[in-house]
């Protein structure tokens, strides 16, 4: 009996200590730590108190719920109104996504598949051209050696880019395009529908022969082209049915409502350190209420706010279906967001999906997880996906050119954050 009470005395004295080691362990928590978020507050308003940024909306969601949401500044100081979190902004090439979404919908019905050639759709591309030298009495081209592909162009492997650099300027400003087109990107001014400018775009030289380089370009608004083709719809009407409506984005659009004018943020641009307002043009507030409302630019075009696009990309985080609304299988969001393209996008861990940029590794992208992926747009908005961490973090700004870090700390302050 003595040496049973002594054993039942042992472990009892054994259990106590380990007992208490695992309370102490630190438990997985989501969100963010109550003082640190402090910390994202000072970070940013930092931007605006030091007047390098005039607005900013920031959203960060993690297991589909919003654990920081918060506007800064002002959407139009000349006017007096302040950045609330519903402002509306302009997301330039972040509109990239959903038209490569699109594209990926198509290819699962089996309307398209990845080697089909552009030209398919699109007869000036056919049979395309590369400039390799310009001399006195013009450009010195080649022909393409191979034709362009869906997954040249989902990849920005195609060779073909905004037009603007010295070799090819002046042939693309005659067209309209390039130097004409505001920063090369931007078609919301022209009155034509957007294959008539992709079709004259596929007159035109570029820059590189297929699957060489990654060059950054019109690649994506031929893609809406090629949606339009293949659907019989405009691209609005596309994106509109089979993304943005069912996801419940309702202020996502191509044109903003006039009655809706005093939702848009004003558009400022770096110049000596601070903030400037960008005048009433192309490479400013631009055509987005009052314009010829016809060119649907898959690559440049859309309007949207941190709400309605954190919707999307948590879409996309979950594997292509939310709440019951399938955009895409699992395995297609998978190849969107795996590197695609080898070191020709980056040689220090950063990729390139089919229309996303990823992390290949962990230190490649700040301290964003492995196969984070995202992007950003001209006018400033920047988003990334880590589904490592559960999150999905939405920067919206409305500043170009942008001469600050902004987009880059923003990051580090959400991941300081994390409990």
């Amino acid at each position: 009996m003595k040496t049973r009470i002594s054993i039942l005395v042992i472990l009892t004295a054994l259990a106590i200590p380990v007992a208490v080691s695992v309370q102490s362990r630190p438990q997985a928590v989501s969100g963010l730590a109550a003082d640190r978020v402090a910390v994202i507050d000072r970070g940013l308003q930092r931007f605006i108190d030091d007047n390098r940024v005039a607005g900013i909306v920031a959203l960060v969601i993690q297991d589909g719920k919003p654990v920081y949401e918060k506007a800064f500044g002002w959407a139009d100081k000349e006017a007096g109104r302040r950045m609330t979190t519903d402002t509306i902004f302009r997301i330039a090439s972040q509109t990239k996504a959903l038209t490569s979404v699109a594209i990926m919908q198509l290819i699962e019905e089996g309307k398209l598949s990845l080697n089909r050639r552009a030209g398919d759709f699109i007869p000036t591309f056919a049979a395309t051209t590369v400039a390799t030298a310009r001399k006195d009495d013009g450009l010195v081209t080649a022909p393409a050696r191979r034709p362009i592909t869906i997954r040249d162009l989902l990849t920005h492997t195609a060779g073909i880019s905004y037009g603007t650099g010295s070799v090819v300027g002046d042939t693309y400003a005659a067209k309209g395009l390039g130097p004409a087109a505001g920063m090369g990107w931007y078609t919301a001014d022209k009155d034509e529908p957007v294959c008539t400018t992709m079709e004259r775009l596929g007159t035109l030289p570029f820059v590189a022969q297929p699957g060489d380089q990654f060059v950054y370009g019109y690649n994506t608004d031929i893609l809406g082209c090629i949606v339009e083709k293949v659907s019989g719809l405009s691209l609005d009407q596309y994106l509109r049915m089979r993304i943005i409506a069912p996801l419940g984005m309702k202020d996502t659009m191509f044109f903003l409502p006039p009655a809706e004018r005093a939702r848009l943020a004003a558009v400022y641009g770096s110049q000596d350190g601070k903030y400037v307002r960008s005048p009433d043009d192309a490479r400013g507030q631009g055509h987005y209420i009052d314009g010829p409302r016809k060119n649907f630019a898959g690559g440049a075009g859309l309007l949207s706010t941190a709400r309605d696009y954190a919707r999307f990309l948590e879409a996309m985080r979950l594997g292509g279906t939310v709440d019951g609304v399938r955009l895409l299988s699992p395995r297609s969001v998978q190849l969107m967001t795996t590197n695609q393209v080898g070191t020709l996008h980056s040689a220090t861990g950063l990729g390139f999906g089919l229309g996303f940029q990823t992390t290949d590794h962990y230190g490649a992208n700040g301290m964003s997880g492995e196969g984070s992926f995202g992007w950003g747009g001209a006018y400033g908005s920047n988003y990334r996906v880590d589904p490592e961490a559960r999150l999905v973090l939405v920067l919206m700004t409305q500043l170009m050119p942008n001469a600050t870090d902004i987009q880059q700390v923003f990051p580090n302050l959400v991941y300081q954050a994390l409990q």
